[in-house]
């Protein structure tokens, strides 16, 4: 059982050991029942040409979620909460349950609160909703800010947060989050050919968020940046195979062993625009990510990249029941050289969204891709992402079940 699953069965366990007082009064948060919410959701994915986070050039059901939530206020300033979560994405998950997040939280003033626990990551706009199905139009957010295949390191981080709102006479409202941890992540999920990540750390992760939300006539307007450092240290374990092949060719020397470490500080910052009001959702991130990594036995040099990445988005609530949308999404990795198809990938994504329901919801999704530094060489036949196909289309379809 892993330290976040762990934490968050003894938060559990403190909240059923949580005495119940008769004489409260019948309004007291105490006495009121804990708010429970869960969602199910299963996703279908074709492909053409590439595998996409799954075997999808076949088709695949490998795309399904499902969480449970609750949150209990135990006074008028505190409140816990925590996520049971599982999904299975080709080779991510397996439904292997899991605590998403679970925190304490006291609420001092309106600009004033405190939680403590695994909290989610206020980086851009959705990150914080990235696992909430039914707050969007889109299947998946724009991969190039908010990749799915990273969403162990970019949803959660466990230690304290500080929070706020703010109005501000005239011209709106701040809100602002700051936030400092570590992240646990489950090393087995790091796994590639002829490597094995025996032990993963990360020393720590601070950040924060700042939201400036416009007053009338133009609310709905919201501005912001976020910015997130933080470092991971991971001890690998090569083949012979891969082994033998670097002192071959020079990359270890010949007395090298099969394990070395690797460290990678990585600094993240993203700009943030989004109007929504009267249906209409229209935004636009800008992103650059600045990664370090050093090897020790040196099996490769000392270096560093920065990827760009931005999106823009729009969607409409045409009906109650229909809701079309649509993003472009560039990411570039940032590695030198010419800008090869293994670089760069380009998304351009139709949505329609179907609220058959209050309760149940349907998507249909297309896409259009340019490029293949997205896709993993392991699911594609361990093949060069240069030697994929550079242009390439994928069909997804998912259903949400949700109270």
């Amino acid at each position: 059982m892993g330290r976040p699953v762990l934490w968050g069965a003894m938060l559990a366990a403190a909240l059923c050991l949580l005495p119940v007082r008769r004489a409260a009064a019948e309004d007291s948060p105490l006495t009121q029942p804990p708010d429970v919410h869960a969602f199910v959701s299963q996703g279908f994915m074709l492909s053409s040409k590439n595998n996409y986070l799954t075997h999808s050039r076949r088709g695949s059901f490998e795309f399904t979620e499902v969480g449970l939530n609750l949150t209990k206020s135990i006074s008028d300033d505190l409140s816990v909460g925590m996520q049971l979560f599982m999904r299975d994405l080709g080779p991510i998950g397996n439904y292997k349950p899991q605590f998403d997040w679970f925190y304490l939280d006291y609420h001092f003033r309106d600009w004033l609160g405190l939680r403590a626990g695994r909290t989610k990551l206020p980086f851009g706009l959705y990150n914080d909703q990235s696992d909430i199905d039914s707050a969007r139009v889109p299947v998946l957010l724009p991969q190039s800010v908010y990749p799915t295949t990273q969403r162990d390191f970019l949803l959660a981080q466990t230690g304290f947060e500080l929070y706020g709102y703010e109005p501000l006479p005239l011209i709106g409202a701040l809100d602002y989050r700051l936030y400092g941890g570590t992240i646990f992540i489950d090393q087995t999920s790091l796994a590639a050919p002829g490597e094995t990540v025996s032990d993963l750390d990360v020393p720590y992760v601070v950040g924060g968020r700042l939201l400036w939300r416009a007053p009338a006539p133009i609310d709905g307007l919201t501005l912001g940046g976020s910015v997130q450092a933080l470092r991971f240290d991971l001890d690998v374990s090569l083949s012979d195979e891969l082994v033998s092949a670097f002192k071959q060719i020079g990359r270890l020397p010949p007395t090298a062993s099969n394990t070395f470490k690797y460290s990678i500080p990585a600094l993240l910052g993203v700009g943030s625009l989004e109007y929504s009001a009267h249906d209409l959702l229209l935004a636009a991130e800008y992103s650059r990510w600045h990664e370090s990594y050093r090897t020790r036995p040196q099996i490769i040099p000392d270096g560093h990249l920065t990827s760009t990445r931005w999106y823009v988005m729009g969607s409409y609530h045409v009906a109650p029941w229909f809701s079309p949308g649509a993003y472009y999404s560039l990411f570039y990795s940032g590695v030198p050289g010419p800008k090869t198809r293994d670089k760069y990938q380009q998304d351009f994504a139709v949505t329609t969204r179907y609220d058959i329901t209050s309760n149940w919801l349907l998507k249909l999704e297309g896409h259009y891709m340019r490029g293949t530094a997205g896709l993993s060489p392991g699911l594609n036949s361990n093949l060069p992402l240069a030697e994929l196909t550079r242009d390439w289309t994928v069909f997804m379809a998912k259903t949400t079940a949700f109270f």
